[in-house]
């Protein structure tokens, strides 16, 4: 019998997750490796030379520490749960004038129920990422993240719509580390190539980071269906034309091919009528928004307005704010505007160090 139980840890090939299945394994877990195959190239319309943590070199990297260190290894292919739900979802919302959050999704509904499900399957009592975030117990029997150690590589962000009941599963072994100290334990386990892997801030399924020639690939009649359309500024002054609505984001400012003697940011988009609207850079602020199919971590409700800090995306560094649950909403309020509101994307509460909750911008 092992000292601490069985453990599932998702393994990307990454040293981040390859780290975390040694140092379990080396406290007493009895590991079990999990690759998951969520994606491939050849139905992204990525470049012909794989790259990242669904490709075959980085699951034979995972394959092949597991068998160094004497645990075994399995690879899950979720390719069909993974693209029906996320991929489509990214399709979905750029086509709706949003902006999507995939790794939030594959989090909430698909990475941890994988995981868990096979965990069952494998009489796993626990299960473990290459998270950079912390987790605990509350006597209230809350579960709560909170921030890594590693500001600059913190991912509470990503985690806010994976449930207690999940949580109550889930160990986050990176979470008192840093970066750099991850690479380190690696080149110290004498696994040089693994500590000297470069990082990777791409969508998955994005490998060359164009969203725009990927939407092309999945919706192929995308430029025949929704075409040019209108630039227009605030008081409906038509400027110039666009390649089409999917094609832009809130805040964006370059690429737009537009010259008007000074700087205009995308404000809105109109699905609609296929209409993007611009405007000044103060026309990006606001100091109200709402938030939909939220989900709160280190409380069951919020029975009154609390303050917090609020990111409206993953690099934000967050402005102080005060929520409150209104009509099966949060409403936001901002204590000085903020800049470049997104539909879409997440907008994520912390208070202090843990994560209060979070949800979808509107």
């Amino acid at each position: 019998m092992s000292k601490h139980g069985r453990i599932l840890v998702a393994m990307s090939g990454g040293v981040d997750s390859s780290v975390a299945a040694v140092m379990l394994h080396e406290q007493g877990y009895e590991v079990i490796g999990l690759t998951m195959k969520t994606w491939d190239y050849a139905s992204s319309g990525g470049s012909s030379k794989e790259t990242g943590c669904c490709s075959l070199d980085s699951i034979n990297d995972a394959r092949a520490l597991a068998v160094g260190y004497g645990f075994p290894h399995y690879i899950l292919d979720i390719r069909n749960e993974f693209g029906d739900f996320v991929i489509d979802n990214f399709v979905d919302e750029y086509l709706a004038g949003r902006t999507p959050n995939p790794c939030v999704l594959c989090n909430t509904h698909i990475k941890w129920e994988a995981l868990l499900k096979r965990a069952d399957k494998l009489d796993c009592e626990f299960i473990a990422t290459g998270h950079y975030a912390n987790i605990r117990l509350e006597e209230n029997g809350r579960h709560v993240i909170s921030k890594g150690k590693d500001e600059h590589k913190d991912q509470s962000y990503v985690l806010w719509g994976v449930s207690q009941k999940n949580l109550a599963r889930t160990r986050f072994p990176l979470g008192s580390f840093t970066k750099a100290e991850i690479r380190q334990m690696a080149f110290d386990m004498g696994q040089m190539e693994l500590a000297n892997k470069s990082e990777s801030y791409e969508i998955c399924f994005v490998p060359d980071n164009d969203y725009r020639s990927f939407l092309r690939h999945k919706v192929e009649d995308i430029d025949e269906r929704i075409g040019p359309g209108n630039f227009i500024l605030t008081d409906g002054t038509v400027v110039g034309k666009h390649a089409g609505y999917p094609y832009y984001t809130i805040g964006q400012r370059k690429g737009l091919g537009i010259a008007l003697g000074r700087p205009v940011f995308v404000t809105r988009i109109l699905a609609e009528s296929n209409t993007v609207i611009l405007g000044s850079e103060e026309e990006l602020e606001k100091d109200t928004a709402y938030v939909k199919n939220y989900n709160l971590v280190k409380y069951e409700s919020l029975e009154h307005s609390i303050e917090a800090v609020t990111k409206i995306r993953y690099k934000d560094a967050g402005m102080i704010s005060n929520i409150i649950e209104e009509n099966n909403l949060i409403k936001v309020d901002f204590h000085h505007h903020v800049k470049g509101i997104a539909p879409g994307q997440s907008a994520v509460f912390y208070e202090g160090s843990d994560l209060l909750g979070g949800g979808f911008l509107m």
